[in-house]
Protein backbone atom coordinates (compact mmCIF):
# COMPACT_ATOMS: atom_id res chain seq x y z
CA UNK A 1 0.00 0.00 0.00
CA UNK A 2 1.13 3.59 -0.46
CA UNK A 3 3.15 5.00 2.40
CA UNK A 4 0.36 7.24 3.69
CA UNK A 5 -2.31 4.55 3.62
CA UNK A 6 -0.64 1.87 5.71
CA UNK A 7 -2.10 0.91 9.09
CA UNK A 8 -1.09 3.44 11.66
CA UNK A 9 0.12 1.99 14.93
CA UNK A 10 3.03 3.33 17.10
CA UNK A 11 2.00 4.08 20.96
CA UNK A 12 2.76 5.46 18.99
CA UNK A 13 6.66 22.11 7.41
CA UNK A 14 7.18 24.82 4.96
CA UNK A 15 7.28 27.93 7.10
CA UNK A 16 5.10 29.43 9.78
CA UNK A 17 3.10 31.40 7.25
CA UNK A 18 1.76 28.15 5.82
CA UNK A 19 0.30 26.98 9.12
CA UNK A 20 -3.45 26.68 9.34
CA UNK A 21 -5.57 26.57 12.46
CA UNK A 22 -7.86 23.55 12.69
CA UNK A 23 -11.37 24.42 11.54
CA UNK A 24 -14.35 24.20 13.83
CA UNK A 25 -17.09 21.75 13.04
CA UNK A 26 -20.47 23.15 12.02
CA UNK A 27 -22.02 25.05 14.89
CA UNK A 28 -18.81 25.02 16.94
CA UNK A 29 -16.47 27.87 17.75
CA UNK A 30 -12.71 27.62 17.12
CA UNK A 31 -10.55 26.39 20.02
CA UNK A 32 -10.02 29.04 22.68
CA UNK A 33 -6.41 30.10 23.31
CA UNK A 34 -4.84 27.71 25.79
CA UNK A 35 -1.51 27.27 27.58
CA UNK A 36 1.64 27.49 25.49
CA UNK A 37 4.49 25.04 25.76
CA UNK A 38 8.09 25.60 24.63
CA UNK A 39 9.98 22.64 23.19
CA UNK A 40 13.70 23.40 23.28
CA UNK A 41 15.25 20.97 20.81
CA UNK A 42 18.68 20.40 19.30
CA UNK A 43 17.23 21.68 16.01
CA UNK A 44 15.69 24.85 17.48
CA UNK A 45 12.74 26.00 19.57
CA UNK A 46 9.11 25.10 18.88
CA UNK A 47 6.12 26.65 20.66
CA UNK A 48 2.84 24.77 20.95
CA UNK A 49 -0.56 26.13 21.89
CA UNK A 50 -2.82 23.57 23.56
CA UNK A 51 -6.62 23.17 23.39
CA UNK A 52 -7.85 22.16 26.86
CA UNK A 53 -11.42 23.17 26.00
CA UNK A 54 -11.61 20.72 23.09
CA UNK A 55 -9.23 17.98 24.23
CA UNK A 56 -9.12 18.18 28.04
CA UNK A 57 -7.88 14.62 28.68
CA UNK A 58 -5.20 14.80 26.01
CA UNK A 59 -3.95 18.18 27.21
CA UNK A 60 -3.96 17.13 30.88
CA UNK A 61 -2.03 13.99 29.97
CA UNK A 62 0.55 15.92 27.93
CA UNK A 63 1.00 18.53 30.67
CA UNK A 64 1.47 15.83 33.30
CA UNK A 65 4.44 14.51 31.35
CA UNK A 66 5.74 18.06 30.84
CA UNK A 67 5.53 18.87 34.55
CA UNK A 68 7.38 15.65 35.39
CA UNK A 69 10.20 16.47 32.99
CA UNK A 70 9.41 13.24 31.13
CA UNK A 71 10.14 14.64 27.67
CA UNK A 72 13.55 16.06 28.57
CA UNK A 73 16.14 13.99 26.75
CA UNK A 74 13.70 12.18 24.47
CA UNK A 75 13.93 12.39 20.69
CA UNK A 76 11.93 12.78 17.51
CA UNK A 77 12.40 9.19 16.40
CA UNK A 78 10.25 9.26 13.28
CA UNK A 79 10.16 11.72 10.37
CA UNK A 80 8.36 11.21 7.06
CA UNK A 81 8.46 14.21 4.67
CA UNK A 82 5.01 15.20 3.49
CA UNK A 83 3.41 13.37 6.38
CA UNK A 84 4.48 13.80 10.02
CA UNK A 85 7.21 14.04 12.66
CA UNK A 86 6.78 11.96 15.82
CA UNK A 87 8.44 11.78 19.23
CA UNK A 88 7.98 11.89 22.96
CA UNK A 89 8.87 8.39 24.22
CA UNK A 90 12.35 7.23 23.20
CA UNK A 91 15.69 8.32 24.65
CA UNK A 92 18.85 9.08 22.66
CA UNK A 93 19.66 5.36 22.56
CA UNK A 94 16.10 4.63 21.39
CA UNK A 95 14.98 3.03 24.64
CA UNK A 96 11.35 3.75 25.60
CA UNK A 97 10.58 5.38 28.92
CA UNK A 98 7.97 3.95 31.23
CA UNK A 99 4.67 5.80 30.85
CA UNK A 100 1.49 6.36 32.79
CA UNK A 101 -1.63 4.39 31.84
CA UNK A 102 -3.13 5.12 28.44
CA UNK A 103 -5.89 7.70 28.05
CA UNK A 104 -9.24 7.65 26.26
CA UNK A 105 -9.17 9.01 22.73
CA UNK A 106 -10.67 12.42 22.03
CA UNK A 107 -10.36 12.16 18.25
CA UNK A 108 -14.08 12.91 17.89
CA UNK A 109 -13.60 16.48 19.19
CA UNK A 110 -14.16 18.08 15.78
CA UNK A 111 -10.53 19.13 15.26
CA UNK A 112 -8.76 18.16 12.04
CA UNK A 113 -5.20 16.90 11.54
CA UNK A 114 -4.12 19.92 9.51
CA UNK A 115 -0.57 21.09 8.92
CA UNK A 116 1.05 22.21 12.17
CA UNK A 117 -1.45 20.51 14.46
CA UNK A 118 -0.27 18.23 17.27
CA UNK A 119 -2.03 14.93 17.94
CA UNK A 120 -1.81 11.93 20.26
CA UNK A 121 0.05 8.94 18.79
CA UNK A 122 -1.41 5.56 19.68
CA UNK A 123 -1.59 1.87 18.82
CA UNK A 124 -4.35 -0.19 17.21
CA UNK A 125 -6.63 0.53 20.15
CA UNK A 126 -7.93 4.11 19.91
CA UNK A 127 -7.63 4.36 23.69
CA UNK A 128 -3.92 3.44 23.84
CA UNK A 129 -2.26 6.86 23.65
CA UNK A 130 0.34 7.65 26.31
CA UNK A 131 3.28 10.06 25.97
CA UNK A 132 3.93 10.05 22.23
CA UNK A 133 2.72 12.83 19.98
CA UNK A 134 3.09 13.75 16.33
CA UNK A 135 3.09 16.99 14.38
CA UNK A 136 1.37 17.02 10.99
CA UNK A 137 3.55 18.32 8.15
CA UNK A 138 0.60 18.59 5.76
CA UNK A 139 -3.19 18.42 5.96
CA UNK A 140 -3.67 14.78 6.97
CA UNK A 141 -7.47 14.69 6.97
CA UNK A 142 -7.36 10.90 6.54
CA UNK A 143 -6.22 10.79 10.19
CA UNK A 144 -9.42 12.52 11.38
CA UNK A 145 -12.23 10.78 13.23
CA UNK A 146 -14.62 9.14 10.76
CA UNK A 147 -16.57 6.80 13.04
CA UNK A 148 -16.19 4.26 15.84
CA UNK A 149 -16.20 1.16 13.64
CA UNK A 150 -12.47 0.42 14.08
CA UNK A 151 -9.13 1.84 15.09
CA UNK A 152 -8.59 3.04 11.53
CA UNK A 153 -11.85 4.97 11.33
CA UNK A 154 -11.47 6.36 14.84
CA UNK A 155 -8.66 8.68 13.86
CA UNK A 156 -6.17 10.63 15.99
CA UNK A 157 -6.91 13.23 18.63
CA UNK A 158 -5.66 16.74 17.87
CA UNK A 159 -4.91 18.64 21.09
CA UNK A 160 -2.85 21.62 19.97
CA UNK A 161 -0.88 23.27 17.19
CA UNK A 162 2.52 24.75 16.47
CA UNK A 163 2.32 28.54 16.73
CA UNK A 164 6.04 29.23 16.35
CA UNK A 165 8.92 27.16 15.03
CA UNK A 166 7.24 25.18 12.25
CA UNK A 167 10.41 25.85 10.27
CA UNK A 168 12.24 23.78 12.89
CA UNK A 169 9.83 20.89 12.36
CA UNK A 170 10.33 21.23 8.61
CA UNK A 171 14.10 21.06 9.17
CA UNK A 172 13.71 17.86 11.18
CA UNK A 173 11.50 16.37 8.46
CA UNK A 174 14.21 17.13 5.87
CA UNK A 175 16.93 15.18 7.68
CA UNK A 176 18.15 11.95 6.12
CA UNK A 177 16.62 8.87 7.73
CA UNK A 178 17.65 5.28 8.36
CA UNK A 179 16.70 2.18 10.30
CA UNK A 180 18.02 2.23 13.85
CA UNK A 181 17.31 0.41 17.09
CA UNK A 182 13.82 -1.12 17.04
CA UNK A 183 12.80 0.80 13.91
CA UNK A 184 13.18 -0.47 10.36
CA UNK A 185 13.20 3.01 8.82
CA UNK A 186 12.29 6.70 9.17
CA UNK A 187 14.67 7.47 12.07
CA UNK A 188 16.23 10.94 11.53
CA UNK A 189 20.01 11.05 11.33
CA UNK A 190 21.23 12.69 13.48
CA UNK A 191 18.48 12.20 16.06
CA UNK A 192 16.79 15.52 17.00
CA UNK A 193 16.79 15.69 20.80
CA UNK A 194 14.00 17.29 22.84
CA UNK A 195 16.28 18.87 25.42
CA UNK A 196 13.56 20.40 27.57
CA UNK A 197 9.82 21.09 27.54
CA UNK A 198 8.30 23.83 29.68
CA UNK A 199 4.93 25.53 30.03
CA UNK A 200 5.55 29.17 29.22
CA UNK A 201 5.06 31.25 32.35
CA UNK A 202 5.47 28.33 34.76
CA UNK A 203 8.47 27.42 36.86
CA UNK A 204 10.58 24.53 35.56
CA UNK A 205 10.14 21.16 37.33
CA UNK A 206 12.73 19.93 39.81
CA UNK A 207 15.72 18.21 38.15
CA UNK A 208 14.96 14.96 40.01
CA UNK A 209 11.74 14.62 38.05
CA UNK A 210 13.42 15.00 34.67
CA UNK A 211 13.71 11.29 33.87
CA UNK A 212 11.67 8.15 34.29
CA UNK A 213 12.82 4.54 34.48
CA UNK A 214 13.12 2.99 31.02
CA UNK A 215 10.57 0.41 30.04
CA UNK A 216 11.59 -3.14 29.25
CA UNK A 217 12.36 -4.20 25.69
CA UNK A 218 10.79 -1.88 23.06
CA UNK A 219 8.27 -3.42 20.71
CA UNK A 220 9.31 -3.80 17.06
CA UNK A 221 8.02 -0.99 14.87
CA UNK A 222 5.60 -1.76 12.09
CA UNK A 223 6.92 -0.54 8.76
CA UNK A 224 5.21 2.59 7.44
CA UNK A 225 2.40 2.55 9.93
CA UNK A 226 0.67 5.85 10.45
CA UNK A 227 0.80 7.70 13.79
CA UNK A 228 1.83 4.64 15.72
CA UNK A 229 2.20 4.22 19.45
CA UNK A 230 4.23 1.71 21.46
Amino acid sequence: MPRLLLALLLSLPLGIAAQAAPPASAGQTPPAPGPKVLLHTSAGDVTLELYPDRAPKSVANFLQYVHEGFYDGTVFHRAIPGYLVQGGLYTRDLQPRRTHPAIASEADNGLSNLRGTVAVARGADPNSGTAQFFINLVDNRRLDYAGNQSGLTWGYAVFGKVVQGMDVIDKIAALPTRGQGPFAADVPNPLPVIESVRVIGEQAPAPAASTREPAATPKPAQRRSKARGA
